[in-house]
């Protein structure tokens, strides 16, 4: 290789790659480091990778040759999200012991058949698996066991019978439940059915606390719920922002450099007010876009299933919003809550997002990862859903779920009704609030002190 074209290859390499099984070290980035054990010189290496159906990773490990003293990190690629994740995965067989998992160093880890916590902060991040989890519970749980038999015979007789559980879970001869809350949002459990939904695994996005953000280092620590910012300018009225655009200062999701998002509410007809917001980014060209709606939450949910009959039905815009989700029965496609953000495109630009999330970015599909039931069923699924988005296949039925109400699929006979499109509203499940945060939500007297 010549060095013109090795300089090329070298400017125009992802920075993020896919991790595969080939003994390739192009990506791995090797720094020499300080080794807080023995204070002599050891190496870090770096990798930055993709995990699929999730996001960017950064994989560390150091080792020092003059000691021994090594020890490994995962940490995001990009930034904090923007609510916590809380999920709960019911683990009844072996293969369930063999999930991909990223565990934050800001995650709490729960077994609450044997009330078992594993605190925030006590552990480096880690890309791991089920079994990995239990096996290092294991190991903190037995460091200490003779100081405690000679300390507190009870206490360290309790644990003993923990530690035996969790062996038997690793073993795979009993079920439990285990729950990973990140309030970072970017722990991550490997769905072992996707692209279809999972019914042994449940995603929950919620707000985060003052406390969890103080914790995140993302408000000060002497700030209060009640504190505010003084002189703040009144609210622009919706009315007023439908004629300009409306742009903020921002960071990239991607490289974390200065940017401007741009946003401006727009009226859809026979709907309702939403707001669009684009970002772009300069210094790595890095664009997202993304779809809030205008106006409140809707006291129902909204249920909209069409009938695809024609290949121009691909072309009716679609607004998906945050809280909706996408489902093709024939396909056995379930997208969740969450998945994709919220978007305003095309039925067609809508599945085809879909598609290049399972096309791209998927390492579990090559190398050692990968498995051939695995690897055929994404192919055979990937194609079944092309011939959708080609318009090859018809007579399939497109379902948005949506439980706010907030989702729109364009009505190409308005004001008539559509006799392919069927939109039902519901009334929302107590799961579906209680996903919402809307159980615990105390809209009237908030401010009063409760009653003795």
């Amino acid at each position: 290789m010549t060095a013109e074209s090795f300089e090329y290859h070298e400017k125009n390499r992802p920075l993020f790659t896919d991790l595969t099984a080939e003994d390739d070290d192009s990506g791995i980035t090797e720094i020499e480091s300080l080794c807080i054990n023995c204070e002599k010189s050891g190496v870090t290496r770096l990798l930055l990778t993709k995990i699929p159906f999730y996001k960017d990773v950064i994989i560390s490990s150091f080792n020092c040759d003059h000691c021994g003293n090594s020890n490994s990190d995962i940490q995001p690629g990009g930034m904090v999200q923007e609510h916590g994740i809380k999920i709960t995965v019911a683990i009844n067989s072996e293969a369930d012991l063999n999930r991909q998992v990223v565990k934050m160093d800001t995650a709490t880890v729960k077994i609450p058949e044997i009330d078992l916590e594993v605190p925030a902060h006590t552990q480096s991040g880690t890309l791991t698996t089920i079994e990995g989890i239990l096996e290092r519970a294991i190991t903190g749980l037995e460091q200490e066991q003779p100081i405690r038999y000679a300390m507190d015979e009870d206490l360290a007789r309790k644990i003993e019978k923990t530690i035996e559980k969790l062996k038997s879970y690793r073993k795979g001869n009993e079920t439990f439940t285990l729950i990973l809350d990140d309030p970072s949002g970017n722990s991550f459990v490997q769905n072992l059915l996707a692209p279809a939904n999972d019914p042994r695994t449940s995603v929950v996005q919620y707000a985060r606390s003052l406390e969890q953000n103080k914790l995140l280092a993302l408000v000060a620590d002497d700030e209060h719920e009640e504190d505010g910012e003084e002189g703040e300018a009144p609210p622009l009225e919706p009315d007023n922002l439908k004629d300009e655009v409306l742009s903020f200062k921002t960071n990239c999701p991607n490289c974390s450099a200065p940017a401007d998002t741009n946003m401006k509410v727009v009226d859809i007809p026979y709907f309702k007010d939403v707001i669009i917001m684009a970002t772009t980014c300069d210094a790595c060209g890095h664009r997202t876009n993304e779809v809030k709606a205008g106006t409140g939450m809707s006291p129902k949910g909204t249920r909209i299933t069409l009938h695809l009959t024609d290949p121009s039905d691909l072309s009716r815009d679609v607004l998906k919003s945050e809280t909706c989700s996408l489902e093709i029965p024939e396909l056995e496609l379930i997208a969740e809550m969450g998945t994709l953000g919220g978007r305003f495109t095309t039925l067609e630009g809508l599945l085809t997002n879909v598609k290049e999330q399972l096309e791209s970015n998927n390492p579990f599909t090559m190398g050692d990862s990968a498995t051939p039931d695995y690897t055929s069923k994404m192919a055979r699924f990937v194609r079944d859903l092309d011939t959708v988005i080609r318009g090859e296949r018809l007579n399939v039925h497109i379902v948005l779920d949506d439980p706010v109400g907030n989702s729109y699929l364009q009505n190409v006979y308005a004001p008539d009704p559509d006799p392919e499109m069927e939109s039902v509203t519901y009334e929302r499940s107590f799961q579906q609030n209680e996903d919402l945060g809307l159980n615990d939500m105390n809209t009237e007297s908030y401010a009063e002190a409760p009653s003795s």
